[in-house]
């Protein structure tokens, strides 16, 4: 598996977007996305671990 790229938060939710997910609301550093029955939460940090990105993926 290739290694993943380190991404801020803003940039997870932008390529989320373009994948088709909605960004519902937003409190404090974290904003929730989802599509259909989907849903996720991603942190607004500068860096995003490798371990939430590889979750987010999932």
């Amino acid at each position: 598996m290739p290694r993943l790229p380190v991404l801020s938060g803003a940039e997870v939710v932008r390529a989320l977007e373009r994948l088709g997910f909605e960004q519902k609301r937003q409190r404090g550093s974290h904003v929730v996305v989802r599509k259909d029955s989907i849903g996720c939460v991603e942190p607004l940090h500068k860096e995003v671990k490798t371990g939430t990105l590889a979750g987010l993926s999932r």
